[in-house]
């Protein structure tokens, strides 16, 4: 079985297992991590699509 994933799907999945060991290792509460794992994934996200739509004005 073969799976072949797309660059965004790549994307969103690094995106997910950055925040989640960012989350992991920089804060002492459950709750902290939570947040701050919600906040980097949200600003993963924010990122990518931001630089996909300046890549998509540069280029036509």
């Amino acid at each position: 079985m073969q799976i072949t994933l797309s660059h965004f799907d790549v994307s969103i999945l690094f995106a997910l297992f950055s925040s989640i060991i960012l989350g992991l290792v920089t804060k002492r509460t459950d709750r902290e991590r939570l947040h701050y794992g919600l906040y980097c994934f949200g600003c993963f996200l924010l990122a990518l699509f931001g630089i996909g739509w300046f890549m998509r004005l540069l280029h036509g």
